[in-house]
């Protein structure tokens, strides 16, 4: 009967450690590539106090319906602002940002936790279907992250700026880079993306969209990937820069 019982705490023992150690693996691996949907996606910063866009609901007709034309912020976990809470990611900042200084335009938080350039590809016609004054293209970090072929991501990317500019929208590139362990040439190609694309469709390019947050205390998220709240704040003025020459008042 001792024996018994012996064995089965050691039983449960393990499962418990067992459990620590996957549930560890998952949160490390959230962190990185931001895999999780978090409940902004396609989410309207514009909206009325106290509505509810949900997941996975478009809000255009609604925002055109009210005569103001749209900026869609199209990307990952950056533009979804993962890690923060409701009001805290970039498009957020930025509606506040224009409708302070008298802009009368509609942002829409286009981003989706975890997506690469294919998921991008995936939810291009849901954009075009928006018609969309501006659209702020952001995507690849969690190809590079990923290890992705570079000319995998490129030909999406490229894909995805090329039907967008067709549509009618204006178009601006919001870029991103890779930590150095993966490899100087690995780097210069993944950066080089951004600026070929730019130059190809002669578009607005801001080459690194955390420039002014990565780095500095409070900016960034223990993930170190991500912005706060307060980096968010910052990333906001510089995509406003970006797209200021585009604004009508």
């Amino acid at each position: 009967m001792r024996r018994l019982t012996h064995l089965l705490i050691l039983s449960v023992a393990t499962l418990w450690a067992g459990g620590c150690k996957t549930s560890e693996a998952t949160h490390h691996a959230e962190q990185m590539d931001a895999r999780t949907s978090d409940n902004r996606q396609v989410s309207d910063p514009g909206s009325d106090p106290g509505s509810d866009p949900g997941v996975g609901k478009s809000t255009a007709p609604n925002s055109l319906q009210n005569g103001r034309p749209l900026i869609v912020c199209f990307g990952d976990s950056l533009t979804a602002g993962y890690g923060t809470d409701p009001g805290e990611s970039y498009p957020d900042y930025l509606q506040a940002d224009l409708d302070s200084q008298g802009y009368k335009y509609r942002v829409v938080n286009a981003g989706v936790s975890g997506n690469t350039t294919k998921d991008g590809i995936n939810r291009l016609a849901s954009i075009v279907a928006m018609k969309a004054a501006i659209v702020i293209v952001e995507f690849g970090g969690n190809d590079g992250l990923r290890g992705l072929p570079i000319d995998d991501s490129r030909s999406n990317l490229d894909i995805i700026l090329s039907k967008l500019k067709a549509s009618g929208s204006q178009v601006v590139i919001a870029g991103i880079t890779l930590p150095p362990n993966y490899g100087a040439k690995y780097i210069k190609q993944f950066d080089e993306t951004y600026t070929l694309l730019a130059k190809k469709y002669e578009l607005p390019l801001m080459p690194f969209l955390l420039k002014d947050v990565y780095n500095v205390p409070g900016m960034m998220q223990a993930d170190e990937t991500h912005a706060t709240a307060a980096g968010n704040r910052i990333v906001a003025g510089d995509v406003q820069q970006l797209i200021t020459p585009l604004l009508k008042r």
